[in-house]
């Protein structure tokens, strides 16, 4: 019996470290060894990191098929690992592979799945998530008492905390039998990402419907130049037309964490918070007092952004 956490690729994904953390803490709470399964990743890099994070045992899942696979490769080869270990608990750090993956491997092991989870708890011998629920204003909590559990854990919620006595890992090579299998879906084309990612920034200046136009965007632009930030938007100028998609914050858009997120126009509904509400500090900038963005902003200024902007922008430059 042992506490998992599932990662693949070649990369180390964003949010790793510090599922790991969250893990080695349940992992200790429940008295059993936290062991990392990982498929596609260097031996060193893996041994490396598991060994900083306080892990027991490096689960290296091997088949030719899984380098580069999609999700039926990876659920199949996920089953077969669990019917071997039996894992009480597996874990997944949540990105949008991982949100494919760990509801069908839930299914495969007939296991309860939650997602949205940013907390782990062991109480009255039972597993108890802390999930957000309907766009980030609701937080819920569920006991999960089945013999295994899958959890999907949001990154962005959590700190990456070092194990304060790291040792050398146990390493297991694990075959799994993937032959038969054939991925249903091909991707024949996927857009690719150059340069810096929104959800990295450590400052953003995100502008809304509240901009009145898509010219006016660049006052959004000039304010993140003059920050030393990235730019993005909320989903109404994706519906618009004014941004990419790839701009956009929010549930269905980027979850970010930045050290300031600047919000210019936006009100403040729930499926765009769920994407910045991690921001350590929140600046609002909207000409109704009564804009639910304040409930969430440290600062907040009640104006026309077309005229509070220029201010700031000149402020930033030192002028």
């Amino acid at each position: 019996m042992s506490v998992v956490l599932c990662s693949w690729g070649s990369a180390v994904e964003r949010g790793t470290e510090e599922a790991l953390t969250a893990a080695r803490a349940y992992s200790a709470a429940v008295g059993l060894p936290l062991h990392w399964a990982v498929a596609g990743m260097a031996r060193d890099v893996a041994l490396e990191l598991a060994s900083r994070y306080g892990v027991a045992v490096v689960d290296f899942i091997t088949h030719p098929k899984l380098s580069g696979c999609g999700p039926d490769v990876l659920v199949e080869a996920l089953s077969q690992y669990c019917a071997r270990t039996r894992p009480v608990v597996v874990l997944f750090n949540q990105t949008a592979a991982a949100s494919l993956v760990a509801p069908r491997l839930a299914s495969r092991l007939g296991a309860a799945v939650v997602t949205n989870v940013f907390a782990l708890q062991h109480e009255a011998g039972a597993l108890h998530v802390s999930a957000t629920a309907f766009g980030g204003d609701t937080h819920v909590v569920y006991r999960m008492p089945s013999p295994t559990n899958v959890v999907c854990l949001v990154p962005t919620t959590l700190v990456a905390e070092p194990a304060v006595a790291a040792g050398q890992p146990a390493c297991n090579q694990v075959d799994v039998d993937l032959d038969a299998v054939e991925e249903r879906f091909k991707v024949t084309y996927a857009p690719r990402a150059e340069g810096p990612r929104l959800e990295d920034a450590e400052v953003i200046v995100s502008g809304g419907r509240g901009l009145g136009k898509a010219g006016n965007l660049e006052l959004v632009r000039e304010l993140a130049a003059a920050l030393g930030g990235m730019w993005g938007g909320s989903r109404p100028i994706v519906d618009d037309g004014w941004i990419d998609s790839s701009r956009q914050v929010g549930l269905t858009g980027k979850i970010t964490r930045p050290r300031l997120y600047v919000a210019v126009g936006i009100s403040g509904a729930s499926q765009h918070m769920a994407g910045c509400s991690a921001a350590k500090t929140i600046v609002a900038i909207n000409k109704d007092p009564d804009a639910a963005i304040f409930k969430y902003a440290r600062y907040g200024i009640v104006g026309d952004c077309l005229e509070v902007m220029p201010e700031l922008i000149k402020a930033a430059r030192g002028g």
